[in-house]
């Protein structure tokens, strides 16, 4: 028989229990690694889809031959979106479990206003870099080909577009993009903060309905966002998916060798597709029902088999590339990892030196010799930007502790 003595501390334990699962019940579904070193590929591969991108840009660009968007149905543009939501939610999202929501959600329009300024200060100078090429060198034909040929028939109205993000000239959409994302980003946070799959699972819900219903945000004059928001979100929250614990939890998925073996095969397969693009007399190998299924691969809404692609880099990226490899701290690779850090700054730098670019390669009739040396010198100027902004951050940082350990001292002294 027990006591009554057992009873009560039966029974404690057993309350004490039931709030230990109603703690665990309530506690939120996402998981967030311990804060410390940055994770350096995250910002060597966004820092290579900033020089990418540059590359890409240059129009007739013989370098864009070693740029994988020629090998594969992805480019660069799918690492930065990804990349941009992982980093996000990882770090916004511990702001969202240490501080609430309100909180969180604050920090995050603060950067959404920062990424605003910098796309309206882009594309006020981006503006005056077309127009005084085109005045003064009697080319009109810059204003067409950067498409701010409306901007100069009404500049009052299309001012106004283009703060409302609905006027964009040429390789302007990427921000606009990134801007939508980051509005959202506080509900996308506080949904995965309790059903990360869930989240995950109406995000591909409305991907789905996009295709589905041809959903999309409308541009001026005419036409649509070159990148539909409602399709390219699926991949900004796929990668807050990662960030949250999602990559964790598909650790095994991603180690399996027959994972691996899919992905490998599906690379090839795009391979195979794309060199039918480039070589005509290969384009009898395409099975005509194949091509009446792929064709058009549309970037605008993220095609499946972009995403596809884009997953299958991704998974054999982290299996063959793991996060202490050493070659992370080599000073060859420190370029690349210093503009990835500081991916506005140089992003808003790329597109001012594409069309530099652009108006150098179209004046000056140069063979591959001109373009690699444009297209290493606008890497160069990224880079040696990329390493002023890090080095004023760095002495900021260090006069700022300096300054907080004499005042310190001086308190410590007065008492």
């Amino acid at each position: 028989m027990s006591s009554i003595a057992d009873q009560i501390a039966g029974s404690s334990v057993a309350e004490a229990g039931a709030r230990a699962g109603a703690a665990v019940t309530s506690a939120p579904a996402i998981t967030l690694p311990a804060a410390g070193d940055r994770e350096l590929r995250l910002d060597l591969f966004r820092g290579l889809a900033l020089w990418l991108i540059f590359i890409d840009h240059l129009p007739n660009n013989i370098l864009t031959w070693f740029t994988f968007r020629n090998y594969g149905f992805s480019d660069a543009t799918e690492i930065f979106i990804f990349i941009s939501g992982y980093t996000a939610a990882f770090v916004y999202g511990r702001a969202m479990l240490e501080a609430g929501f309100v909180v969180a959600t604050a920090r995050i329009m603060r950067r959404v206003w920062q990424i605003y300024v910098a796309h309206v200060f882009l594309f006020t100078i981006f503006l005056a870099e077309i127009s005084y090429v085109a005045t003064n060198f009697n080319n009109p034909l810059y204003s067409e080909e950067m498409g701010i040929m409306d901007f100069l028939k009404q500049p009052d109205v299309t001012i106004i577009q283009a703060l409302l993000l609905r006027f964009r000239p040429v390789n302007m959409d990427v921000l606009p993009l990134y801007i939508v994302l980051m509005l959202f980003l506080p509900f996308i946070l506080w949904l995965m903060k309790w059903r990360p799959d869930v989240t995950l699972a109406l995000s591909a819900a409305l991907y789905a309905l996009t295709w589905q219903f041809d959903w999309y945000l409308s541009a001026y004059p005419n036409g649509t966002w070159f990148f539909n928001p409602f399709a390219w979100q699926l991949l900004f929250a796929f990668g807050a998916w990662c960030a949250l614990g999602g990559a964790q939890r598909m650790s095994r998925i991603l180690s399996s060798p027959i994972t691996i073996g899919i992905c490998f095969a599906y690379l090839l397969f795009a391979f195979f597709v794309t060199l039918t693009w480039h070589i005509p007399q290969l384009s009898f190998l395409m099975p005509k029902r194949l091509e009446q299924w792929m064709y058009p691969i549309s970037k605008t809404d993220l095609d499946v088999l972009r995403f596809a692609h884009f997953l299958a880099l991704a998974a054999i990226t982290v299996r063959f590339l793991p996060r202490d490899w050493s070659g992370l701290k080599s000073p060859w690779l420190r370029p690349l990892i210093l503009c990835g850090q500081h991916s506005l700054e140089i992003f808003c730098l790329g597109v001012f030196l594409a069309f530099a670019g652009h108006f150098v390669l179209a004046e000056i009739s140069g063979g591959a010799g001109l373009h690699f040396l444009i297209s290493v010198a606008g890497i160069v100027i990224m880079s040696g930007m990329a390493w002023v902004i890090s080095w004023y951050k760095h002495s900021a940082d260090k006069n700022a502790k300096k300054k907080g350990a004499v005042v310190n001292a001086d308190m410590a002294g007065g008492g």
